[in-house]
């Protein structure tokens, strides 16, 4: 066993930092401003999801929304979260042991995946595609394969193989080279909704 302490959570802080400081499509993301997490998932292997992101703005990157139901009108506000001092815009999960029991590049097509999914105007909002699926565009599979194509020409152009470390090999093999492994948890409070 290594004897070295492994924090999952600032290596992807340090890893985000160079990827939005070096990919053009991801220049508008403050990464001071994003809160990453690792949250568990009851196993491993390579089916459901791998990372989610939560925005903390309404569409338009409004902290309050009004909706109506039936005759009553509703308020929701998202909450206030703060981290060293700022307040954060998003918070992203990777999901684990089963984001790493991907291959290196399919990890880091994931991060990618996650962070694309920042609006433009960095607002805390998602960016938004035209359509019914705003989330992914016209299709998911041409949206990864867009993601694929950016980690390509990250890892030829601005790749430092130190950062990606952490993400060679699955936990199980991870564990076997470190004392210890640690990360961020962190639980979102409630959007708080009440009736005007």
């Amino acid at each position: 066993m290594g004897g070295q302490v492994l924090n999952l959570t600032g290596e992807l802080e340090r890893l985000v930092a160079h990827v939005t400081g070096h990919v053009a499509e991801l220049a508008h993301i403050d990464p001071g401003r994003i809160l990453l997490c690792i949250s568990s998932t009851r196993g491993g292997g390579i089916r459901g999801t791998y990372a989610k992101i939560h925005p903390l703005r309404f569409p338009g990157g409004t902290k309050t929304c009004q909706r109506r139901r039936g005759r009553h009108t509703y308020l929701s506000t998202m909450p206030s979260v703060a981290h060293r001092g700022r307040e954060i815009l998003y918070v992203i999960y990777f999901l684990v042991p089963r984001f790493f029991d991907l291959t290196l590049r399919e990890k880091l097509v994931t991060v990618f995946h996650e962070l694309y999914h920042i609006s433009p105007s960095f607002d805390g909002d998602i960016r938004r595609f035209a359509g019914r699926n705003y989330a992914h565009g016209s299709s998911t599979r041409k949206y990864n394969a867009h993601m694929g194509a950016l980690v390509d020409a990250y890892l030829a152009d601005h790749g430092k193989p130190e950062l990606l470390a952490f993400l060679d090999g699955t936990l199980a093999e991870l564990r076997g080279r470190h004392r210890t492994i640690v990360g961020r948890r962190f639980r979102i409070p409630l959007i708080r909704t009440e009736r005007r």
